[in-house]
Formats: C-alpha cells, structure tokens, sequence
C-alpha cells in the first residue's frame, strides 16, 4: 500500500462523515465503503476517535450496523445519544436507533457524482 492510499482514505472518511445529514445516521461499515473500502470499518472508528474534533465531524451521526451506539455512557455514548436526539432522532426501547426511519440513504447525487469520482481516484483515473 502506497504511503498517500492511508491520508486519501482518511479524506475520504471526513468527507462521507461530513455528508450525513441531521437527523440520519450511517454506519461504520456504511462510511468506510463509501470511502473506498468496505472492510474498513475499524479505520472509521479511529479516523473519529482521533480527529472529529479537531476536524469539527458530526461524529456523533456514526453508529453500529445495529443502530446502536457504540460508546460505553460514560466516554461518550451519553454525549452521542442527546446529539442525535437534539437532531429529532428516536431510540428504541432497546435503545438501537430505527434504521429504516433515520438511516442514511444516499441521494442519487452522491451515488453518481462523488462515489463515481472517488472509485475513478481509487483505480487512478481522473474525475
């Protein structure tokens, strides 16, 4: 692996991040193929860990697979739930977030403007 793929998948991951409307979530698996590489879900949750604020993220619209929150209450989980509650976002009794109300589709314009360019960058072609 070249040494700029890891810093381009990282620009990738802020900017998919940053695309998350109010109101929906997305999951890690979600954001990291949306980056470029679906088997990177673990890359997401340090890319946040380590940047989210410096980088001003909405880290908080990230969750598990499962619709839930992935950070123990007292190291952010508190936090994250009344962010997203803040943002209209209804829990379960269970506490898992309803996926097919506040998960995050991609509109067709991502789908067919910037995924398109970032596999073009991936293979090294030119958008």
């Amino acid at each position: 692996m070249s040494r700029g793929r890891p810093l381009e998948f990282t620009r990738r991951v802020r900017e998919v991040i940053r695309s998350i409307p109010r109101g929906k979530v997305a999951s890690y698996g979600q954001v990291a193929a949306l980056a470029g590489d679906a088997r990177q879900a673990r890359q997401v949750a340090w890319i946040l860990h380590s940047s989210s604020v410096k980088e001003g993220l909405p880290w908080h619209r990230v969750v598990s697979a499962r619709g839930r929150i992935s950070l123990p209450p007292g190291r952010g989980g508190r936090e994250q739930r009344r962010r997203l509650e803040a943002e209209g976002v209804r829990f379960g009794p269970g506490g898992a977030i309803g996926l097919e109300r506040h998960g995050w589709e991609r509109p067709p314009a991502w789908r067919r403007g910037a995924l398109s360019r970032l596999d073009l960058d991936r293979l090294g072609g030119k958008g």
